[in-house]
């Protein structure tokens, strides 16, 4: 049984300035509901304010719950300010946020370590577009390196799609990253406290499952229990965990896979600040393990009771 009081006085870190602000509000605004529904003494900062980190520093506060999602809240930055105010947070250090915000250093890592994940190259001048057609084939996908909620990507099936694509891209990071595209199912992993809960699998009539089928469809088909073997099921969390902690995430984050039609598993990316909203993924698969929206948000402020992230 955890004790709330042994928080103190939270911080709730929304918002912010990234293209995931809207989603980062409507997740702290359901992070800050269920915390004082449970009895802990929460309070919301919007990092998108100027003096934030006064804010955070003259406050009064305890620890952190930072549910700020994309550049400058998930990306390390903030993780870094945290520790210089000396306030515990939830979720993973520096080094974990800094690597899981950048796709292409994320699957970098996983490679090296005997990971596996979609061939990929950056594409940084035209002539790379070329190299992209010969190196990575059709169909492709094309995203911002530095960003989330698939803001900015593109599915790209044939060489004269890809300018466009790239020039989308470009609107949201210099840093692109062209990617094999998997044909298959997609499923994520949750994870919680060094523990893989139920995976789920997504199904969209969407060419993929990008940010209007993530937070405003409502056709968007979620199954939990996923349907896998118990077997191959427990497999792909393993690997989920091994992915997380490649990176050395803490706490809590989501592990995004394929698995192709010879039920080869193929990872994505890793979200160390998922989101928490009424259509999320995390809260899903906490609910099929037993734990209910209260309950998983004070296990995972329970994480920041360690303290030194790094």
């Amino acid at each position: 049984m955890i004790d709330v009081q042994a928080f103190g006085k939270v911080a709730v870190l929304m918002g912010g300035h990234a293209a995931e602000r809207l989603i980062s509000l409507r997740s702290g605004q359901a992070v800050l509901e269920a915390l004082r529904r449970a009895g802990v003494d929460a309070e919301a900062v919007d990092a998108g304010d100027a003096d934030v980190l006064r804010q955070l520093e003259q406050g009064g506060y305890d620890r952190v719950f930072n549910v700020l999602h994309g550049r400058g809240g998930e990306d390390g930055v903030m993780q870094g300010c945290l520790e210089l105010l000396g306030l515990p947070y939830t979720g993973s250090g520096v080094l974990a946020s800094a690597l899981g915000m950048d796709k292409l250093r994320t699957k970098q890592l996983w490679r090296g370590v005997g990971l596996p994940t979609p061939e990929f190259m950056m594409l940084e001048t035209a002539t790379d577009l070329e190299r992209a057609a010969r190196e990575v084939g059709f169909p492709m996908m094309v995203k911002p390196s530095h960003e989330g909620s698939s803001i900015g990507m593109s599915k790209v099936e044939a060489a004269g799609q890809l300018p466009a694509a790239w020039e989308l891209a470009r609107r949201y990071d210099a840093a692109v990253l062209v990617e094999r595209w998997v044909t298959g199912a997609e499923y994520t992993a949750a994870i919680l406290d060094d523990v893989a809960l139920p995976l789920i699998r997504l199904e969209t009539g969407n060419v993929f499952y990008d940010y209007q089928a993530k937070y405003e469809s409502d056709e968007t088909r979620y199954h939990c229990p996923c349907g896998l073997p118990a077997e191959r099921e427990r497999d792909y969390q393993q690997l989920a965990l091994a992915a997380f902690r490649a990176l050395d995430g803490r706490g809590w984050g989501r592990v995004d896979f394929m698995v192709d039609a010879e039920g080869r598993p193929w990872l994505i990316e890793l979200n160390t600040v998922p989101g928490m909203t009424d259509h999320s993924l995390v809260p899903m698969a906490a609910r099929e393990a037993g734990l209910d929206f209260e309950t998983l948000v004070v296990r995972i402020l329970a994480t920041s009771l360690d303290g030194g992230q790094g």
